[in-house]
């Protein structure tokens, strides 16, 4: 074996050895296979996974929400037009359809080039690589953000605030950012904060320092949508309503009302995912009997 052949075999060795510690390469988005993507981390890199099985929801299945159902989807029609349209913060009572208005939103837009792209809030500072992945792209996407909450310091809270209105790049028009929360201001209040509270001379009451930075990441959400607890007739109709999709008869939906309000009250809650998840376990309930 001459020094070539030996250096070329050593040098073979060497790059079969630095391929064992490089990450893999992440797949390239397949845009022809859903209509929803979540973003993943696979070895520090970040790739768009599609969702092959999206939730089937529809704005009509919403029910006592019409309001806050009329404003996201206005909001979303203009945005998938090419038309002004605003980042949305949905905020509110557990459980009333903030997400599932979101998800029945895409199904109702999809077929106009609506995506989804769900990305979790540990994920946040990757917002500027997936804005850059999907820039170019004639279709029209929300990114995606549920249960959204921060810690004091957290560094996704800041990269959010980036992305929405703190960059030197400007925001891409096919981008809207979609958030749920059940805090207003998504940072948690304390009764400390009263005290950086000071009076002006003209008798004004004037938010502090730590009161206007918990602010100033939502009122960057250019559309803010607040939802409120139920009242036990609205619960009812919701629960009225799954039933009879799910072909329960008009006396066996009479006879479920006892049930219904006894399922909520062992809850603490009577809202719509509540009434979902009585409907579920009702109707599964007389199939088998």
């Amino acid at each position: 074996m001459t020094q070539l052949d030996q250096f070329l075999t050593r040098a073979e060795h060497l790059l079969n050895r630095l391929e064992t510690l490089l990450p893999a390469a992440t797949p390239a988005p397949d845009w022809h296979l859903g209509h929803a993507y979540r973003w993943r981390k696979r070895g520090g890199q970040g790739y768009l996974q599609v969702v092959r099985h999206v939730s089937t929801i529809a704005l009509d299945d919403l029910r006592n929400v019409a309001i806050q159902k009329a404003q996201i989807e206005q909001n979303t029609r203009q945005f998938v037009h090419g038309k002004p349209a605003n980042n949305v913060l949905l905020t509110g009572a557990r459980g009333t359809g903030k997400s599932s208005l979101i998800k029945a939103c895409l199904n109702q837009f999809a077929d106009q080039g609506l995506r989804l792209i769900e990305v979790d809030k540990t994920d946040l500072a990757d917002l500027p690589d997936i804005v850059d992945l999907i820039a170019e792209r004639p279709e029209r996407f929300i990114i995606f953000c549920d249960d959204l909450s921060f810690e004091e310091g957290e560094a996704g809270y800041k990269a959010l605030k980036v992305a929405l209105d703190g960059s030197i790049a400007a925001q891409s028009d096919n981008v809207l950012i979609y958030a749920t929360s059940n805090r207003r201001h998504l940072l948690p209040e304390k009764m400390s904060d009263n005290a950086g509270y000071k009076h002006g001379d003209d008798g004004d009451l004037h938010p502090g320092e730590t009161v206007e930075e918990k602010i100033s990441l939502s009122e960057r959400f250019g559309l803010w949508v607040s939802f409120y607890p139920f009242k036990q007739d609205d619960y009812l109709d919701i629960v009225v309503y799954w039933l009879n999709s799910m072909g329960c008869t008009a006396t066996q939906i009479e006879e479920a009302r006892g049930d219904a309000l006894r399922w909520a009250l062992q809850r603490g809650s009577r809202s719509g995912r509540v009434a979902w998840q009585f409907a579920r376990d009702y109707a599964g309930k007389l199939a088998e009997s």
